[in-house]
């Protein structure tokens, strides 16, 4: 499926913004988005003024993330993925990173990981960062290598994928949730005081009371 100077690509239904799905993420993202009717299912906890008030390092986002520190550090320092808790001003600072910078990290890697180019994942990220947080939990991206769309319907995935070519799909859903479950175990800080939070860790549970069974 190849990409067109007008934007769509080749095989694919490809509509501009403003227009129902799936529409390419090219160039400016003004204009209003389409309706979603569905959503996929939250848990609530990541929506919440908690989640907003914590912020991760660099290690803990690395793990939650699945990817290396170099990674991190080399997508912060280009612009492609910033903190935008806080930047690294300086020696000895940390960088902080929002849940949704690791939701953020998370898809980075996938795209990367199957040759998507990095001018369409810099427009993909910005994309992702212009949307709400009920937003993100619906929406499905989807690429064939040389173009990365957003599908707001299962009829649009199907519309995509009759195109005969590999197409790669991410549920940003499913990544919110996975970069939950795995930020839940792990330490965070808050924001306003610095305070570090330690998270739960089943396997420290488990060791718990096995020794209070002794």
């Amino acid at each position: 499926m190849s990409s067109s100077g007008d934007g769509t690509a080749g095989g694919a239904p490809g509509r501009s913004l403003g227009e129902s799905g799936p529409y390419p993420l090219h160039g400016s993202t003004t204009g209003h988005a389409p309706q979603r009717p569905t959503a996929v299912p939250t848990s609530g906890g990541a929506t919440s003024m908690t989640s907003e008030q914590i912020g991760y390092r660099g290690p803990t986002a690395c793990a939650a993330a699945g990817i290396t520190y170099r990674q991190l550090d080399y997508w912060a320092r280009t612009g492609l993925v910033e903190p935008s808790v806080r930047p690294a001003t300086g020696s000895g600072t940390q960088r902080l990173y929002s849940f949704r910078d690791v939701v953020v990290l998370k898809i980075v890697k996938r795209f990367l990981d199957t040759g998507v180019s990095l001018q369409n994942i810099r427009t993909t990220v910005q994309h992702l960062r212009e949307q709400g947080f009920r937003d993100l939990e619906r929406m499905t991206l989807m690429s064939d290598g040389a173009t990365v769309y957003e599908c707001t319907s299962p009829d649009e995935v199907h519309a995509l994928l009759q195109g005969g070519q590999g197409i790669f799909g991410i549920a940003v859903g499913v990544v919110w949730r996975d970069v939950e479950s795995a930020l839940s175990q792990l330490h965070g800080e808050r924001i306003d005081t610095g305070e570090t939070l330690v998270g739960h860790n089943p396997a420290d549970e488990l060791a718990r009371r096995r020794n209070r069974a002794v």
